[in-house]
């Protein structure tokens, strides 16, 4: 059974769980036969000693007996079954092959899935592997040079490789999905502990060697992965898809085509539009990138209990609903962390978070966003991608036109005067940071919306309106600008055999939840292949 909302000290003994256990159901410690954790995380919430929360999985002697009357106890149910089952194999001679345009979570698996499945996916990536990808992505950092098919946007294991490398989604999963997930990425290296604590991460170093570890693990089930293919055609005929085409020029035949392109791969969705297949605008948001000393955080989150180690380096997660009808929120929060370069377009400056798996560098940054919608951006589906790329080009000159970033101190900020030196917070942003005015960096109803925000953020973590507390620009790929939208059978809604996938199609926000739609994708291509 599974036995929820035991709160022990953070520094408890290991023989406190069992003994906790019992208590709560009024056993003596000897009648549990067994347990282990399913989840642990942390109450830490001010003017209270943290707490560890667990979650356990228990085998007892007697476990009819001790159901009598506790039915409806909410913190007392049966352990689900969480095993992954396929809906079904490929036959001996398979009749079509699937096709997977891109190797993001959502790419990688939708592949991986298929592959189990017996069915031999080919998997076509425009950017480079992802140590090749790495050098590409540092070289940018470094010295100011962009590959625009191989950096933070484009390449084996997409955006997702730099960044935190956070595991956790509030997105519904009856069938365990995510289970899968974590269950795949510790067979590929991942530690073992994304298994049961309640935000689990693993930072880049580690995802580069296990997006590898499963890539070869797609290959030794017969599938194949192909880097530096960009798709820059479909074959269509009689509203379903025959193929697609690469930009060197080579036709491949294909009766069912996986769309896992990741935010990003703006002119794979001009190519969709102009191919007739339906895209509409959706929400996103638009901001700053903010750095504090992760000391800050952490004293203002954990008090006297800062810098413990089951406590680790602090996140917060905050919203603020502003007068002007605007929402402003913290995204992707990088607790020890770097705010990197992100662009995949040259004369282009994005700002994106990354941490190790350590996270235990000074700064915490995060992005400080205000949510926008097609009424923002009216013109149609790709109207979004437009001011996405107008505010980018922007901050490229805000930066002095050298991949540098645009930044401004929080105090010069909410007074509206440019910052012409630095205070305590130094910036992690490589190439560099340029100083002066952000507030023509967004369109105003941003600005004015993040100036209110910033006290209110102060109300609840104290300090964060720190005046050197450092701001940078732009942040604007949260999300992606459009929807792939599709039916309830995964596939595009007016072109049969196309199946849109994961954060680039509108229908995931993360590493989990694009994996999740990954497989989701893949099991309907199951079907479809075996109808």
């Amino acid at each position: 059974m599974r036995v929820s909302e035991i709160r022990l000290p953070l520094d408890h003994p290991p023989e406190a769980l069992r003994a906790a256990v019992a208590t709560r159901l009024a056993l003596a410690p000897s009648e549990i036969l067994d347990l282990s954790v399913f989840r642990r995380s942390h109450d830490a919430r001010r003017g209270r000693p943290p707490t560890l929360i667990y979650t356990l999985d228990v085998r007892l002697a007697d476990e009819a007996a001790l159901w009598q009357g506790r039915s409806d106890d909410p913190h007392l149910r049966p352990t689900p079954d969480m095993r992954y089952r396929f809906v079904g194999h490929a036959p001996a001679r398979l009749r079509s092959r699937p096709v997977i345009v891109g190797f993001g979570p959502a790419g990688i698996f939708a592949a991986l899935i298929l592959a189990q499945s017996g069915f031999c996916p080919l998997v076509l990536e425009r950017g480079k592997a992802v140590r090749e990808r790495t050098q590409d992505t540092w070289r940018l950092w470094r010295n100011n040079v962009l590959d625009a098919e191989s950096n933070v946007q484009f390449g084996e294991g997409g955006a997702g490789t730099f960044s935190d490398g956070k595991l956790y989604s509030q997105i519904k999963d009856p069938r365990h999905y995510a289970r899968k997930v974590l269950g795949e990425f510790v067979k590929a290296g991942a530690p073992p502990e994304i298994l049961y604590l309640g935000k689990p991460h693993i930072g880049t170093f580690r995802l580069v060697g296990m997006v590898e570890r499963m890539r070869h693990e797609i290959e030794r089930l017969g599938g194949e992965v192909r880097f530096q293919q960009r798709v820059s055609g479909l074959h269509i005929e009689g509203g379903c898809v025959r193929g697609v085409r690469l930009a060197s020029g080579e036709e491949i035949a294909a009766e069912h085509v996986v769309l896992a392109l990741g935010h990003s791969a703006r002119d794979t969705f001009a190519m969709l539009a102009r191919s007739g297949v339906f895209i509409e605008a959706k929400p996103f948001a638009i901001g700053l990138r903010i750095e504090h000393p992760q000391s800050l955080i952490d004293r203002a989150r954990f008090g006297a209990y800062a810098g413990h180690p089951l406590l680790g380096a602090a996140d917060y997660k905050l919203v603020h609903h502003c007068s002007n009808g605007r929402t402003v929120f913290s995204f992707c929060m990088c607790p020890g962390g770097t705010v990197v370069a992100a662009t995949s377009e040259a004369n282009c400056v994005v700002t994106n978070g990354m941490s190790q798996y350590s996270r235990n560098e000074r700064n915490a940054n995060a992005g400080l966003v205000v949510g926008i919608t097609p009424a923002d951006f009216p013109g149609g589906p790709l109207a979004g991608i437009a001011l996405q790329r107008q505010l980018e080009r922007q901050a490229f000159e805000l930066g002095g036109g050298t991949y540098a970033a645009p930044g401004q101190l929080l105090g010069d900020f909410l007074a509206d005067r440019a910052s012409t030196a630095l205070g305590a917070v130094v910036p992690s942003y490589r190439p560099g940071v340029l100083l002066g005015s952000l507030a023509s960096a967004l369109p105003p109803y941003a600005i004015a919306a993040l100036r209110e925000a910033l006290p209110a953020f102060d109300r609840q973590i104290p300090g964060f309106a720190l005046p050197d507390a450092l701001l940078t620009g732009v942040e604007t790929r949260t999300s992606s600008p459009v929807r792939i939208t599709r039916g309830a059978d995964c596939q595009s809604l007016n072109l049969k055999g196309l199946y849109p996938a994961g954060e680039g199609a509108g229908y995931a926000g993360g590493i989990l939840s694009a994996a999740i739609d990954g497989i989701e994708v893949a099991e309907a291509v199951t079907r479809a292949l075996l109808a």
